[in-house]
């Protein structure tokens, strides 16, 4: 992530309660990427690797081929595959030309053991759309 970017973080509702430190380091362990419109970001039943935050654009959530959520700037996916290892229990897929955060498995580690605050808001989205996702 370029640098100066904190402040964009501090609009993300994960890491809204951040310090400047804690944004700092965190802008440093995210790698920024582009993503043209139509490209599957996750695919349903495929390991997953990354994590990933929305800057910019939008996508589609689909389970067994519904569509079930759109997501945009601020939303974040992938943490229930980084975290337990499960396969991706939803395929995405990028509606416009989009702007991704993403983290790697060792990265996305480092962010949870540095931030408590963070790693609660982590954990308890990936439970909630644990739970959304039995509706399904």
């Amino acid at each position: 992530m370029a640098r100066g970017t904190e402040n964009k973080l501090k609009e993300i509702s994960i890491f809204s309660e951040c310090s400047n430190k804690e944004l700092k380091s965190i802008s440093g362990l995210l790698t920024q990427v582009p993503i043209k419109a139509g490209k599957v970001l996750t695919k349903q039943g495929e390991p997953g690797r990354e994590f990933m935050i929305i800057v910019e654009g939008q996508a589609t959530v689909r389970k067994d081929g519904k569509v079930i959520a759109t997501l945009g700037p601020g939303d974040f996916f992938g943490e229930l595959a980084v975290i337990a290892g499960m396969p991706r229990n939803a395929t995405i897929t990028a509606d416009t030309d989009m702007v991704i955060d993403a983290l790697n498995r060792r990265e996305f580690s480092s962010l949870l053991d540095g931030s408590p605050k963070i790693a609660k808001k982590i954990l308890v989205g990936a439970v909630s759309r644990l739970h959304d996702s039995e509706r399904y």
